[in-house]
């Protein structure tokens, strides 16, 4: 299974990109990852057609990244929240029909309807609100556990 994830801007925070390193290095002993850092569009002062044109051009970087075989999982807070076996329960069902599996978070203005069209699966993370850089790192955390969970090995809760 090679898992991809596409966030929009760059995190700074230090602790942040710690916590991403730390996570993708624990990943690295289940699963082939790549994190990729895509430019996020500006909106000026922010209106809703301004916001629709910076949405779409962020679909545009996303869907040129996918390939026709790559599966498409968004963190989309319209979704279903799902629990940590849940998303292990769906990674282990995603992957026995692809091996590509996309991970795609949405700026701080959401993501393009467009992007849920092509979407295999979407899930939330939880009803709080979190920076995107934020519910990376959450992510991250989140499928290492549930590679764990799969492994058959125990995670501290």
């Amino acid at each position: 299974m090679n898992l991809t994830f596409l966030v929009p801007g760059k995190a700074r925070e230090d602790f942040l990109v710690s916590g991403y390193h730390e996570y993708l290095k624990r990943l690295s002993g289940y699963v082939k990852t790549d994190l990729v850092f895509l430019p996020e569009e500006k909106t000026g002062r922010g209106n809703a057609a301004e916001i629709a044109k910076a949405l779409d051009k962020e679909a545009d970087r996303v869907l040129s990244r996918l390939r026709e075989k790559d599966l498409l999982v968004l963190l989309d807070i319209h979704a279903p929240e799902i629990d940590s076996q849940g998303l292990a329960d769906s990674l282990s069902s995603l992957s026995s029909k692809r091996s590509n599996i996309v991970f795609c978070l949405g700026s701080s203005h959401g993501l393009s309807d467009r992007l849920r069209k092509r979407a295999d699966f979407s899930f939330s993370l939880s009803k709080m609100t979190f920076t995107h850089y934020l519910a990376l790192l959450l992510l991250l955390e989140q499928v290492y556990r549930a590679m764990k969970m799969l492994a058959g090995e125990t995670y501290d809760k």
